[in-house]
């Protein structure tokens, strides 16, 4: 394991090498002025979009404008802005917090492009039906000859969308709130048992299709934001007088260069960066695949509504969940230790706010948040494997999803988060060299979509 730990550090430290801020930052600032910040202009637009007011149940696809942003978000507001925060906070220091705002800020922009790219050039899959998603861009939007690209994502794509993340850090909490204080055992035993439980809940609702992940994350996704929110809020209205210290400390730490785990500004940098991808999953090319199935036949659109992902997760609930974190203090110790923890920590921060119930609320939320991204992710895997091999061999990566689900709830979380980390990186290769190749594309959409709908 040691050796395989070693592996995954060292794959996932080049995957997101410089070359990976570049493209991703860089990238994304090269839309913010190519496009001359339009996007950001049309936020109140996005919601009226997202509230269903263009809606047109005859257009093609297989999710509303809500739903394909449900399911987005239900990937991506989940274990990475419980978890995903603490681990970040653990490693770079609070200062982390900075980069991913500024990450999520450009984001907004990257998402924007990377989902009206990805209405622009749906395609086709071996059944005829309507697919998009980054691979389907490279096809149509640049030609057979970029096929090779297309599949170099897909393949990344079978395995940055494992649940492995998510798996393990449910386990985790299952085993602090549940296991430990009733004095039973945490064994290999019991984390196969939980996993396999895990397996077989997300089996009931994947196996059903797009089609009922969509309606499941619908209706669960809002309850899951505000139920945290709360929360959190509760929290940070208890130690009121320590939020301002907490943002003077996070905007400090930002630019010391004295990254907790080594490495100064530019690791810190990089762990802002990976953390904030792992949020909000701008540029990374898993969001487009679930907004590519919007019923719509306007790009535009889509692009604006799935801008707003990266402010819901990354810029509210990750601010929110760091805010807890940092308030409480239980991070320094952890840090101080060397140790990378992720629930444990945010559990740490709830308990200690809220004796006695703060772990109940936030093992509840966990459940949510968990379940949610483990019903998204498996659409991500199966969408790879259909364009690879045939959409109707697409379900064979399901069955591999449901037994990642039981070898992730049993492994540590440092190979898991390795693991992720590096494919996640991979897959933002394609997905940003496509989208900045057929940025001029999307510019003229826009402009031609702002003309008709206002003028």
């Amino acid at each position: 394991m040691q050796a395989i730990d070693k592996f995954l550090a060292e794959f996932s430290s080049f995957a997101w090498g410089p070359h990976l801020l570049v493209i991703l930052i860089g990238g994304g600032l090269f839309f913010v002025f190519y496009i001359r910040f339009l996007p950001y202009k049309y936020f109140g637009h996005a919601i009226d979009i997202l509230r269903g007011k263009y809606d047109d149940p005859n257009e093609e696809g297989q999710l509303s404008h809500y739903q394909a942003l449900s399911t987005a978000i239900a990937a991506t507001v989940g274990m990475g802005n419980i978890s995903g925060v603490a681990v970040a906070i653990t490693m770079g220091g609070p200062g982390a917090l900075f980069w991913m705002w500024i990450s999520a800020l450009i984001g907004v922009c990257t998402k924007f492009f990377t989902c009206t790219l990805a209405i622009m050039y749906r395609g086709r899959d071996s059944q005829g039906e309507l697919q998009g998603g980054p691979m389907y861009v490279i096809v149509e939007g640049l030609g057979k000859k970029w096929k090779p690209l297309a599949i170099f994502f897909s393949v990344a794509g079978l395995f940055g969308a494992l649940p492995a993340f998510q798996a393990n850090q449910l386990t985790a909490t299952i085993n602090n709130v549940l296991l430990s204080p009733s004095g039973l055992a945490v064994t290999d035993y019991s984390n196969l048992a939980i996993g396999i439980l895990i397996a077989v809940i997300v089996s009931a609702v994947i196996l059903g299709g797009v089609k009922r992940i969509g309606s499941v994350a619908a209706r669960l996704v809002p309850l899951m934001v505000a139920v945290y929110v709360i929360a959190v809020l509760f929290i940070i209205l208890k130690n009121v007088d320590q939020v301002i210290p907490s943002f003077q400390l996070i905007l400090e730490d930002a630019f010391s260069g004295n990254a907790v785990l080594g490495g100064g500004l530019g690791a810190l940098i990089i762990m802002g960066v990976r953390r904030a991808a792992f949020s909000n999953e701008a540029g990374i090319g898993t969001a487009p695949m679930a907004h590519g199935a919007a019923k719509t036949n306007e790009p535009v659109r889509e692009g604006l509504i799935a801008m707003l992902g990266p402010i819901i997760d990354t810029i509210i609930v990750c601010t929110m969940t760091a805010l807890a974190i940092i308030i409480t203090g239980v991070w320094e110790g952890k840090a101080a230790a060397g140790e990378v923890e992720g629930i444990p920590v945010t559990l740490e921060a709830f308990e200690q706010a809220m004796p006695g119930y703060g772990s109940w609320i936030l093992m509840g939320c966990v459940l949510v948040f968990s379940f949610t991204t483990l019903f998204s992710f498996s659409y991500y895997g199966t969408k790879c494997l259909g364009f690879l091999a045939g959409a109707e061999h697409k379900h064979y990566y399901t069955y591999f999803y449901i037994f990642s689900i039981i070898v992730a709830a049993m492994v540590e979380l440092s190979p898991v988060i390795n693991l992720i980390d590096g494919f996640y990186g991979l897959m933002a290769i394609p997905t940003m060299i496509s989208a900045i190749i057929l940025a001029p594309k999307v510019r003229k959409e826009a402009r031609a979509y702002i003309q008709r709908t206002f003028s």
